[in-house]
């Protein structure tokens, strides 16, 4: 089974432009994620796919600096932007990443690999409620190419996989059951507003390592309200 990761990233974020290269730790949020998403298993390679906008070079020389994989594509019609990517590496599973969770959880990820390799259904559903900013999400690359060309609401376009989601019983789903220590729904690990930036910088001084477990994230900040309140208050954006 051949499964890439694509890691969508922009420097154009309404509420906090320019995150995904913050600082962080000693390196900034993006490494957080690549270095993350290279250590899930089974995973053959990790590109980060950005967008034709002058504004994303930025993102571009990052990726030949760091010697990542990268794919530029349409900005807002993402799922456009996801499958022309994974053309070239012709994979049977894309795992798609968003560049703004540098504590994006590879050891679940890895799971989720493992439990698809065994199984080999459309897209994996998750039963039980993370975090803010710790899942990922795998589909078949038929399944992704299926939903380009019947998911033609805006939504669809921007949110890759949210076609197979609100449309269930056209694809074939697998289950995998969140763990007890994962389970933490009131947190939130991501990055879209100043407050969720305080909190992550946070936790890097914490551990000072990119690669900490996400469950280890988790203990930190339920036994520190201090920080995780910093960004308790914030709003998702709504799916429209």
């Amino acid at each position: 089974m051949k499964t890439i990761a694509i890691i969508q990233a922009r420097m154009g974020s309404t509420r906090l432009p320019g995150k995904i290269l913050k600082d962080l730790g000693d390196s900034d949020v993006l490494t957080y994620v690549t270095s993350r998403c290279k250590k899930i298993n089974g995973i053959q390679e990790v590109i980060v796919a950005t967008s034709t906008l002058p504004q994303d070079d930025a993102i571009e020389d990052w990726c030949k600096k760091h010697h990542v994989a990268y794919f530029r594509g349409s900005e807002d019609d993402v799922l456009s932007r996801y499958v022309d990517c994974a053309k070239k590496y012709e994979p049977d599973y894309v795992m798609r990443v968003t560049s703004d969770c540098p504590f994006v959880d590879y050891e679940m990820a890895s799971e989720i690999v493992s439990l698809m390799d065994k199984e080999r259904k459309d897209i994996v559903v998750l039963d039980g409620e993370l975090p803010r900013g710790l899942a990922v999400e795998l589909i078949s690359n038929t399944s992704l190419l299926k939903i380009d060309e019947i998911g033609h609401e805006p939504r669809h376009r921007e949110h890759v996989t949210y076609y197979a989601y609100e449309f269930a019983e056209q694809f074939e789903t697998i289950t995998y059951k969140v763990l007890a220590n994962r389970k933490a729904p009131e947190l939130r690990i991501t990055l879209d507003t100043e407050e969720d930036y305080e909190l992550i910088k946070a936790v890097a001084e914490q551990f000072n390592n990119p690669l900490i477990s996400s469950a280890a994230v988790i203990d930190y900040l339920k036994n520190a309200p201090e920080v995780a309140n910093l960004n308790a208050h914030i709003e998702q954006k709504p799916v429209v």
